[in-house]
């Protein structure tokens, strides 16, 4: 990621968005519509909200139609719901490392490209790199049952 802080190892767990969070303001002006709301929304780097991505699980990323959806499951200690991202017009789709899916969601960051956003998440164990022509994000209601 070129602002948000994540460890790439375990000798640290030092998290900080505070760069991105400085550039945003500009950088929302170049973001497709979809993505500007999420990346602006005030709760998502707000680590003691619910609707903070900290935290969230991944999970295999699926096609409906023209989209990529991509599911990141709540912990029940801090969410209530998951959060649904809607992808258009996908162009690339990398997991680091290649076929594995990583572990529990650090930060994300969403940045202007030239075919719409690259969202990029750092995870416990890896990364998710996603670049489309624009993100909806949904936060779903759920039980916690553990």
């Amino acid at each position: 990621m070129r602002y948000v802080i994540v460890p790439v190892d375990d000798s640290s767990s030092w998290i900080d968005p505070e760069a991105y969070l400085a550039v945003l303001p500009t950088l929302a002006a170049d973001l497709p519509p979809g993505a500007r709301a999420f990346a602006t929304d005030p709760e998502h780097y707000d680590f003691s909200g619910k609707r903070c991505v900290k935290d969230l699980k991944p999970t295999e990323p699926r096609t409906e139609g023209d989209q990529l959806v991509l599911e990141l499951r709540h912990n029940c200690w801090k969410h209530d719901a998951d959060l649904v991202l809607r992808y258009t017009g996908v162009t690339e789709y990398t997991l680091d490392p290649p076929g594995t899916l990583p572990g529990d969601l650090m930060l994300d960051e969403l940045l202007p490209d030239a075919r719409g956003v690259r969202h990029e998440f750092g995870c416990v164990t890896g990364t998710i790199v996603v670049v489309a022509a624009d993100v909806t994000a949904a936060w779903v209601p759920t039980a916690c049952t553990g």
